[in-house]
Formats: C-alpha cells, sequence, structure tokens
C-alpha cells in the first residue's frame, strides 16, 4: 500500500472519533494493555511527562517539548488530532513519523488488530509508544486524548504530571459537571509523581488536592507559584512577549491571549524538571517560546496566515476556549471584523454562540467530518444571539467569500473547531 492508502485503509477499518463522534470512543484500557503487551511495553523503555486538562494540552506540550528539546534531549512528542497530516501527531525532534515506519506498522500488523478491533486513537498511541522506543528518544511528551482516568495514554507512569485546567466539553463521555470531569482528568494523578495544575476552580481543586493525597503525589497549583507578572500582544507578528518573575522577558510565538495561563503552567513544569535534575537553562526557555512552531511543528494556535487584510486561524473549540478568543477579537483594531465559523455537533453549541462578538460579519460553514455541524442550522441557531451573516457549504468557500468582501484594515478570524482550522490550513 502507498501511504495515502494505508491511512485511507485505517479510516475505514478502526472507528475514528474524530470524524464520526461516539461510535469511535472506547472507554477503558483493554485494547491498549493487548497492544502494549503484543508490542513488549516500549512506553517502559523511556520517561515521560503527561499532559491532560480541557484546553491548552496541545500548546502546553509542544512548548515543553520544545524546550527539551533545545535543551539537548531526543525528544518525542504525541499529540492529537492533526491538522493537515496524520504524521503530525507522531514526532521525535519536531520530525514527523516516516510514511514508510507507518505503512510498515500497518502492513506487519493489520492481521492483529483486525481481530483485536481497537479504536483509531488506540491503535495510534501503540504506534507512538513502539516509535520512540525504536527512535531511541530521551523522553517523551505524551498528551491525553480524551479525559484522563480511561484514557489509553494512561498507562505510562511519567515523571510529571500536568493537568491544564477544567471546563466543560465532551460531556457525553466525561459527566455534566466540572466536579466530575475533574475526577475523570484527576486520573492521570500516580503514586509519588508530581502534578502541576495550571488553573483551578472552587469545584476543582478540593477533586485535585484529594486524589494527590491519595496517591502520595506532590501537587503544585501554578496559579499560586505565577511565573508570569503580564504580558502584550504583539499585533503585527500575531505573537505575545510575557515579562516573567525568574526567566526575564520571554517572546512567545505563540499570540494567543490564553497563552499567559500557559505559559505561567510551562514554567511551572520546568521548575519541576530542574529539580528533577534536568539541565535547562533560561536560553532554552526563552528560545523554546519564540521557536515552538518551527522547532515542533505546531499549527492553529492563533496562527497568523496574512497581513492586510489580517488572517488569523485558532483551534479553540469549546466554551473555556472562546472565552478568551472573543476578548482577543473584540481587542482588534480593524475596520470590520470577518469570522469563518463552524462546529461539530456534540459541543455545546450556545455556550460559545453566545461568547462571539455581535459587531462582526459571520460566514457560517461546516467542516469535511460527519461530526459537523450542518452551516444553515449553524446560522439559524447563531442569530438567536444577534450574530449575523451568511452559510457556505465548505470552508474554502466560506474564506474566499470574506476575503472577496474584505478591504486590507481587516481581520478575518477561521475558527470554531480543530476540523475547520484543518480545512483551511489544507487549502494552502
Amino acid at each position: 500500500m502507498t501511504y495515502q492508502e494505508t491511512i485511507s485503509y485505517l479510516y475505514q477499518t478502526v472507528p475514528v472519533f474524530e470524524r464520526i463522534g461516539k461510535d469511535g470512543y472506547k472507554e477503558g484500557l483493554t485494547n491498549t494493555l493487548i497492544l502494549d503487551e503484543h508490542f513488549s511495553h516500549p512506553h517502559l523503555s523511556f520517561p515521560t511527562i503527561h499532559i491532560a486538562g480541557t484546553n491548552g494540552k496541545g500548546s502546553c506540550a509542544h512548548t515543553i517539548a520544545a524546550i527539551l528539546q533545545l535543551a539537548g534531549k531526543r525528544v518525542g512528542l504525541y499529540t492529537s488530532p492533526h491538522l493537515k497530516d496524520f504524521r503530525e501527531r507522531i514526532r521525535v525532534n519536531g520530525i514527523p513519523i516516516s510514511e514508510q515506519y507507518v505503512i510498515d506498522f500497518v502492513e506487519n500488523e493489520r492481521h492483529f488488530f483486525e481481530a483485536l478491533g481497537p479504536s483509531f486513537f488506540e491503535l495510534t498511541t501503540a504506534l507512538a509508544f513502539k516509535y520512540f522506543k525504536e527512535s531511541n528518544v530521551d523522553i517523551a511528551v505524551i498528551e491525553v486524548g480524551l479525559g484522563g482516568r480511561l484514557d489509553c495514554t494512561n498507562i505510562i507512569h511519567p515523571i510529571l504530571s500536568i493537568i491544564t485546567n477544567i471546563s466543560f466539553d465532551h460531556m457525553q463521555f466525561l459527566g455534566h459537571t466540572l466536579q466530575k470531569i475533574a475526577q475523570e482528568k484527576a486520573g492521570i494523578i500516580k503514586n509519588g509523581v508530581p502534578i502541576i495544575i495550571g488553573e483551578t476552580i472552587p469545584e476543582t481543586k478540593p477533586v485535585f488536592l484529594e486524589k494527590a493525597t491519595q496517591e502520595q503525589a506532590p501537587i503544585f497549583f501554578a496559579e499560586e507559584q505565577q511565573q508570569i507578572k503580564s504580558s502584550l500582544p504583539n499585533y503585527e507578528k500575531g505573537s505575545r512577549d510575557f515579562v516573567t518573575k525568574d526567566f526575564e522577558l520571554l517572546h512567545g510565538e505563540l499570540g494567543g491571549l490564553c497563552q499567559e495561563k500557559n505559559a505561567n503552567t510551562i514554567l511551572n513544569a520546568v521548575i519541576e524538571l530542574r529539580k528533577q535534575g534536568f539541565s535547562i537553562s533560561n536560553q532554552n526557555v526563552k528560545d523554546g517560546f519564540a521557536h515552538v512552531c518551527e522547532t515542533t511543528g505546531l499549527m492553529g494556535r492563533w496562527q497568523k496566515v496574512q497581513n492586510c487584510p489580517t488572517v488569523v486561524c485558532d483551534t479553540g473549540h469549546n466554551e473555556g476556549g472562546f472565552t478568551y478568543i472573543s476578548r482577543q477579537l473584540q481587542a482588534q483594531k480593524c475596520k470590520t471584523l470577518r469570522i469563518v465559523f463552524g462546529m461539530v455537533s456534540d459541543k455545546d453549541i450556545c455556550a460559545v454562540l453566545k461568547l462571539l462578538p455581535n459587531n462582526a460579519r459571520y460566514y457560517f460553514t461546516k467542516a469535511e467530518i460527519k461530526r459537523a455541524l450542518d452551516e444553515n442550522e449553524l446560522k439559524k441557531m447563531a442569530e438567536n444571539y444577534g450574530l449575523q451573516g451568511n452559510s457556505f457549504a465548505t470552508v474554502g468557500l466560506a474564506y474566499q467569500a470574506a476575503l472577496k468582501d474584505s478591504s486590507p484594515e481587516d481581520f478575518i478570524y477561521i475558527g470554531g473547531s480543530s476540523y475547520i482550522v484543518a480545512d483551511f490550513l489544507n487549502l494552502f
């Protein structure tokens, strides 16, 4: 099989949550443990950092990986979902897994996993761990797929665990209260392993304290150990500068308003890694923040695509994410704010719509996945919140319409879903 035939085979053979929703989600670790046994427990061959949370996992994972890589480590990085190519999920020192490795893995193992029937994420997690072992990584940064307690990445016993924050998302699997969601995320807290909590609220902090006490895990609340004194956006570059307590001035390539919270979590993680003997200089940290996209291949986080008009895309996709994104959109100094927008149907659509600015012109659309909410239905829902615009069958048509309508002084935002951003980036 060619690489594209291999990827098509995987999408057609194993259920993919990102594409089909709940039918692609398999709760529990049974298949993961069988796969792990089959491949001789590859995750035991390298130390790991485990990152969970509702928002900010990807930014934190990529930035920590960049810092470690610049400190001289050979770093594996496992994240999801991908935006343009499946291989983005599995990287070593920023370089995606090779097409040939993916082809060989499927051809050599297909008879085993066809009989087992794992989900797409279960299979790709096994692939990642096997690849990291054979690539002789010094350490791997592992992002939780969904939740924590029953996520298939949770077979690892990391040297450091991180939970970025808790807000409402994936409630059909994790629960309908913030306390229940926190309990699922807290499932990554392991016996004796330090845990850093990026953000808490009254409903979640007791959950983390109780679990950490049960596991005798040292717990650190990043909000109580503030490293970020202030931050300012660089509108021209789409980046953000941070004034810090112990790391001087940091230029952050990621310019989202949410990155202030993420940066504080990351710097607290660096402090903990130093305690564990990692040689990480302040210059490594500065370079990691300044060149995270170049170093790790990260895309879609307040990513500036062009000027005149300014075009930015972001993968924020839930109420927690849009709490920050909406504030940032409203702060833009532009003639007309234009928003190319779509969501998947299993999110809390109304919670996001009520946060969006009503002084913008909207281009409602849908991603090319089964879970996508119909653009006309989205338009009708949005009108209830005073959001006006037209609907378009594809992201490409919506973006071209926004571009055609724009003057050089306008600002175009593309988002609402990782899959909207994926379709947009695949236009180029």
